[in-house]
C-alpha cells in the first residue's frame, strides 16, 4: 500500500451506499424527485418574495436567505449522487471533493444561522411589536446576513464509503493524526449547532410568555400558527443534522447503508420541504402562489 505522504491524491472514488449498490438505479428516482421539488419549491419562494413588494420584509428576507442556502446545499451534492447510481460515475477530483465539503459544512452552519436570526424576527415581532420596523431596519437584516454568512496526507485506497465528500468519512483516509481535525468537527459543530438551539430556545420561552398573557384567544392563535412553521422547520433541519453528525461518529451499531442513507436525506429532506412549509402555513406567500389555470 503507497503512502501519499504530505502530498494528496488527484481523484477520490465515492462508493454511494455501501451495501446497496444493487439498488442505487431505483434509489435515484425518489432523490431525483426530491431535488426537483427542492429546486422548484426554493425557486418559487425566491421569486414570489423579491417580485412582491408587500413581502419585503424582514422575515420573508430570511426566507430568500433559506431557499438560496438551500439550492446550494443540493445543488453542491445532488447531481454528483444521482451521476453515482445512475451512470456509476464514482471518481470525483480533490479540488472538487474539498469544494464539496466546504458548501455542506459552511452552508449548514449558515441555515443554522439563519433560523437563529428568524427566531429573533418572530420575537421582536410578537413580543415588540410597535418597535418591529424600528428594530429590524434593512441595515440590521443585512448585517445579520453577513453575520450569519488543515489540509491533511492521505494514503492508500482513494475509496470514500459515501455518497458524497463527508467530512469524517475523507478523514479516515488520512495516514496523518486525525485527532485534532476530529475534535475540531466535533467541538465547531457542537459550538454551531449547540449555542444557536440555546438561543432560538430562549427566543422561543420569550414568545410563549408573551402569547399565554395575550387576553384574546384568536390572537393567541394566530400567534402560534405563525411561529408554526418556523418551528416544523427547525424540527425538520436540526433533527437529522444531529442524528447523522453524531452517529458517524458513535454510533458504530447503526449499519453503514442506514447511516449514508440518513446523511444523504438529510440534505435533501429539509431543501425539499421548507418550501412547502412556509408556503402552506404562511398566507402572504399562499395567496402569491401562481396558480393553475
Amino acid at each position: 500500500m503507497s503512502c501519499y505522504n504530505h502530498s494528496n491524491p488527484s481523484t477520490f472514488l465515492l462508493m454511494g451506499i455501501p451495501g446497496l449498490e444493487a439498488t442505487h438505479f431505483w434509489i435515484a428516482f425518489p432523490f431525483c424527485a426530491m431535488y426537483v421539488v427542492a429546486l422548484l419549491g426554493n425557486f418559487t419562494l425566491f421569486f414570489v418574495i423579491t417580485t412582491e413588494p408587500s413581502l419585503h420584509l424582514p422575515m420573508y428576507y430570511f426566507l430568500c436567505m433559506l431557499a438560496g442556502i438551500d439550492l446550494v446545499l443540493t445543488t453542491s451534492t445532488v447531481p454528483k449522487i444521482l451521476s453515482i447510481f445512475w451512470f456509476h460515475s464514482h471518481e470525483i477530483g480533490f479540488e472538487c471533493c474539498v469544494v464539496q465539503m466546504f458548501f455542506i459544512h459552511s452552508f449548514s452552519a449558515l441555515e443554522s444561522g439563519v433560523l437563529l436570526a428568524m427566531a429573533f424576527d418572530r420575537y421582536v415581532a410578537i413580543c415588540k411589536p410597535l418597535r418591529y420596523i424600528a428594530i429590524l431596519t434593512n441595515a440590521v437584516i443585512a448585517k445579520i446576513g453577513l453575520a450569519v454568512f488543515v489540509r491533511l496526507p492521505y494514503c492508500g485506497p482513494r475509496v470514500i464509503s459515501h455518497s458524497y465528500c463527508e467530512h469524517m468519512a475523507v478523514v479516515k483516509l488520512a495516514c496523518g493524526d486525525t485527532t485534532p481535525n476530529y475534535v475540531y468537527g466535533i467541538t465547531a459543530a457542537t459550538f454551531v449547532v449547540g449555542s444557536d438551539s440555546i438561543f432560538i430556545a430562549i427566543s422561543y420561552i420569550l414568545i410563549l410568555r408573551a402569547v399565554l398573557s395575550l387576553s384574546s384567544r384568536d390572537v393567541r392563535l394566530k400567534s402560534f400558527s405563525t411561529c408554526g412553521s418556523h418551528v416544523c422547520v427547525i424540527l425538520v433541519f436540526y433533527t437529522p443534522a444531529l442524528f447523522s453528525f453524531y452517529t458517524q461518529r458513535w454510533g458504530q451499531n447503526i449499519p453503514a447503508h442506514i447511516h449514508i442513507l440518513l446523511a444523504d436525506l438529510y440534505l435533501l429532506v429539509p431543501p425539499m420541504l421548507n418550501p412547502i412549509i412556509y408556503g402552506m402555513k404562511t398566507k402572504q406567500i399562499r395567496s402569491r402562489l401562481p396558480r393553475a389555470p
